[in-house]
């Protein structure tokens, strides 16, 4: 009796595995010709890679790779003249001395050193290095392993980069230098994930919106940086072995101005709900069990395959599937239902069952967890009303909804929270920038009792959309570019593709028309140019839109009148699709055959809504989207970002 968990997919062309296997293989066996099974090493690691390495391995297969401790570079340690050691560092000069350290002189701490960087390493440390001769005769490798990035889910990474919407956005007095090295940071990482995979992008770029004097200095920052990730990626095909000579893939780079609403709005899957309104560390889900007094930890990442298939999953979908998963394991196994006090099975029942049925404890603890969670966040869309809320949130969205209704929640909710009255009115003000004019925004924020310095975040959207001026910034007023449409406003229309979906779930993220342009070859050169000609014109490299595609994303209107939430929906839906897992389990094979990879990246913070969006499309159109970032935002991150940033741009 086996219970239907689905598994994680183990396809070696998925990209996060790509950089497992590099690190398995290339990195942790660097001599594997001469190893024997004893060949036990040492791994040394600085605080950045000791990040890349636990979000592309698990502990298990590092140890059996031939490690058998795991040191960090800068605490004590212990010589160990009998083994061979395996330095994982970034190129700085701080860890170059503290490698010189380790290995120079007549006792050196270990008997080789196996040495890689993360990126390329400056000319001058190789000097450094080469001047001192104690250290040479044991070095018994020194690469460039190019991998400098945090694979945080199969079709994802992080450059590491969490306050680039500040360092890069931020009024034009902030310091030049932090700014430079951002871009320049954060191009060496982009590279290095193509370095990874063996990869010649076709960049594209969003096109700054100024233009002569009246570009902005940030608007600049997708072609910047697409100018810098260009430079090193051009130079691959002459000092990396086997790196192609022609495009194989594409990259566009996009920020986050593009697209304010998608870090606030709230997101009804699995996945973004856990994140947004529960108490999280990161992926770590800190819990009380009813019969322990201690607290326990789960890390919700892709080694759950109960995880793997429900976090993109709407969260009424997911909560239907984990009892209907408990419910047939209980309805098929004799000792279960024997072990259960009658009705729906409790947690209660699930800890009976566990103790009946040894040989699925871990199966059942899991699913006990995830039975919790989703309880847990349900009593929370209860309690705060999330229900109204969403709905106002998508209607206003989609041009179905405007002043009427949202004075009408502020005024008739009195118990929302402050979190949830800001990202409305920060909704309401991306869709009808016309209503903050003048006082009218500070008359908002009374009605909503915020207080006066939340209306920085207002003033932030027009600042990022490169409409504020020093004159408006006093008053708050910006045009943004659905301004166009006085009578309807609109930021999005609807999606009649004819398939019934949840209620709430309406909203996509702008970059899922822009991955669908560029995959059909239909997004615009003059919009989204590209840093050269491609030389085997791969998808999406056409210079116009054709005349089939859908109405221009600045020219939205919907017609779709507001729905009555209801929580039921049709199984043949986009979003009822059976797990991530089963996806690329059964779609990654095809994904060279049927197109190259597309891979976006977004400057300031991604959501978790466009991480989704790349699994979507991935298997909607058969080519492995790759989601990039400087970090994922959840929304009070993205609203504390841009009340610095409002706030900066008074002074």
């Amino acid at each position: 009796m086996s219970m239907d968990f689905g598994a994680p997919a183990d396809d070696p062309k998925v990209f996060r595995n790509i950089c497992r296997d590099r690190i398995l293989k290339d990195l942790l066996k660097p001599d594997k010709d001469k190893e024997t099974k004893s060949s036990w090493k040492v791994l040394i690691m600085d605080k950045f890679t000791v990040k890349i390495m636990a979000y592309a391995c698990k502990m298990a297969e590092i140890t059996d790779a031939g490690i058998s401790l795991v040191e960090d570079l800068f605490k004590r340690r212990e010589p160990m003249p009998s083994m061979d050691a395996i330095y994982f560092l970034q190129p700085l000069k701080e860890n170059v001395i503290m490698l010189l350290s380790d290995m120079s002189g007549r006792c050196p701490l270990y008997r080789k050193a196996y040495i890689f960087f993360s990126s390329p390493i400056p000319k001058e440390l190789v000097t450094y290095i080469k001047n001192d001769s104690s250290v040479i005769p044991r070095i018994g490798a020194l690469r460039e392993m190019n991998l400098e990035f945090f694979a945080i889910d199969m079709q994802g990474f992080v450059t590491d980069h969490d306050m680039a919407l500040n360092d890069l956005y931020g009024p034009s007095e902030q310091n030049s230098k932090k700014f430079n090295d951002t871009i320049s940071t954060m191009a060496t990482r982009i590279a290095t994930t193509f370095a990874s995979l063996k990869e010649f992008p076709c960049v594209r770029y969003r096109a700054p919106k100024g233009d002569g004097s009246t570009k902005t200095k940030f608007d600049m920052v997708p072609k910047w940086l697409a100018t810098a990730v260009w430079d090193i990626v051009s130079k691959y095909k002459s000092t990396i072995p086997e790196f192609p000579q022609k495009e194989t893939c594409e990259l566009l780079i996009v920020d986050r101005p593009i697209d304010q609403i998608a870090p606030v709005i709230h997101e009804w899957t699995y996945d973004a709900m856990c994140h947004d309104l529960l108490e999280m560390d990161g992926n770590k889900y800190i819990y009380e069990m009813d019969s322990e007094p201690e607290k326990k930890e789960s890390l919700l990442e892709d080694h759950d395959p109960i995880w793997l298939e429900l976090r993109h999953a709407h969260i009424a979908d997911a909560s239907e599937r984990l009892y209907e998963k408990m419910n047939n394991f209980v309805a098929k196994n004799k000792a279960a239902q024997l072990s259960r006090d009658g009705g729906e099975v409790s947690t209660r029942d699930l800890q009976k069952i566990v103790q009946a049925l040894p040989q699925y404890s871990e199966q059942v603890e899991k699913l006990t967890l995830h039975i919790e969670i989703a309880g847990k966040i349900n009593r929370c869309i209860r309690e705060y009303g999330l229900r109204d809320i969403g709905q106002l949130e998508q209607d206003l969205v989609f041009g179905d909804a405007g002043a009427k209704e949202v004075i009408s929640i502020l005024r008739s909710k009195q118990d929302m929270s402050p979190e949830n009255k800001m990202r409305l009115l920060i909704i309401y003000a991306i869709v009808y920038p016309e209503k903050f004019e003048g006082d009218k925004g500070e008359k908002l924020m009374q009605l909503a009792k915020l207080p006066h310095d939340d209306m920085d975040v207002i003033n932030c959207l027009s600042y990022l959309d490169g409409s504020n001026t020093k004159k408006s910034s006093r008053t708050g007023t910006f045009s943004l570019k659905f301004d166009a449409q006085k009578k309807k406003n609109a930021a999005r229309t609807d999606k009649h593709d004819g398939e019934e979906t949840w209620a709430l779930s309406r909203f996509f993220p702008l970059i899922e028309e822009l991955i669908e342009k560029l995959s059909k070859g239909e997004l615009p050169l003059k919009e989204y140019p590209s840093m050269s000609e491609p030389s085997s014109a791969p998808q999406g490299a056409t210079q116009t839109a054709s005349s089939t595609a859908r109405p221009a994303q600045n020219q939205p209107m919907s017609m779709r009148s507001r729905r009555t939430p209801t929580w039921a929906k049709s199984r043949n839906s986009d979003d009822s699709q059976s797990s991530d897992s089963s996806v690329l389990r059964h779609a990654s094979g095809d994904f060279k055959r049927l197109g190259n990879r597309i891979f976006v990246f977004m400057v300031g913070g991604a959501t978790r809504s466009e991480l989704r969006t790349v699994h979507k499309l991935t298997m909607k159109m058969k080519r492995e989207i790759v989601l990039g970032s400087s970090s994922i935002d959840d929304p009070p991150q993205f609203i504390s970002k841009l009340k610095s940033i409002g706030s900066a741009t008074k002074t």
